[in-house]
C-alpha cells in the first residue's frame, strides 16, 4: 500500500457509492478499471469480463459530462511495457459495445475512454490513432518533457 501501510482494495460497489456522492456534489470522476497479467493472457473475453465487474456497479451514474473511464492494464502500469495499440483498441471497443448494450448506445457514444497503461511520448501517436482511444490518464510521464508531445499527438489525432 502507499507508504507503506496496508491499504484494503475497495470494492467496486464501495467506488460506485463514492462516485455517486462526488457526482451529487457537482465534482466529476475519473473511474479507472484494467485487468492483471493472468487476465490478459486468458483473451479479450476475459479482459472484458473482468472489466464489466468494474463497471457493473456504475451503470446507473455512467454519465459522459460527469464520469470519465480509464483503462488500465494494470500488468503495464509502472512497467513501461504498454498495450499494443491493437490491444487497447480492441479492448476500449469491447467497453464502448458493452456500454451501448447496458447502458445506452448515447452513453457509449459520449463517453471518454482513456488509455492508462504507460502512455508515453514514442507510444502516444500510435494509440491516439485508435478509433475508440479518446485520450490518456498519463502516470510518470506527465512528470517528463515529453508529457507536451503526448499532448500534441492525441490533440492531432482527435481534431
Amino acid at each position: 500500500g502507499e507508504f507503506g501501510l496496508p491499504t484494503p482494495v475497495e470494492s467496486s460497489e464501495l467506488l460506485a457509492t463514492k462516485c455517486k456522492y462526488i457526482l451529487e456534489k457537482g465534482m466529476k470522476c475519473i473511474y479507472a478499471i484494467g485487468e492483471p497479467l493472468p487476465i490478459r493472457e486468458q483473451g479479450i473475453d476475459a479482459v472484458l469480463a473482468y472489466c464489466v465487474e468494474q463497471l457493473t456497479p456504475f451503470k446507473d451514474i455512467l454519465d459522459p459530462e460527469k464520469v470519465v473511464l480509464a483503462y488500465e492494464p494494470v500488468w503495464s502500469i509502472g512497467t513501461g511495457v504498454t498495450a499494443s495499440p491493437d490491444q487497447a483498441q480492441e479492448t476500449h471497443a469491447a467497453i464502448r459495445k458493452w456500454i451501448s448494450e447496458n447502458v445506452s448506445p448515447a452513453c457509449a457514444e459520449g463517453i471518454r475512454i482513456q488509455y492508462g497503461g504507460s502512455a508515453n511520448a514514442k507510444n502516444a501517436p500510435e494509440l491516439s490513432a485508435c478509433a475508440d482511444v479518446d485520450g490518456f490518464l498519463v502516470g510518470g510521464a506527465s512528470l517528463k518533457p515529453e508529457f507536451a508531445e503526448i499532448v500534441a499527438a492525441i490533440a492531432q489525432a482527435k481534431a
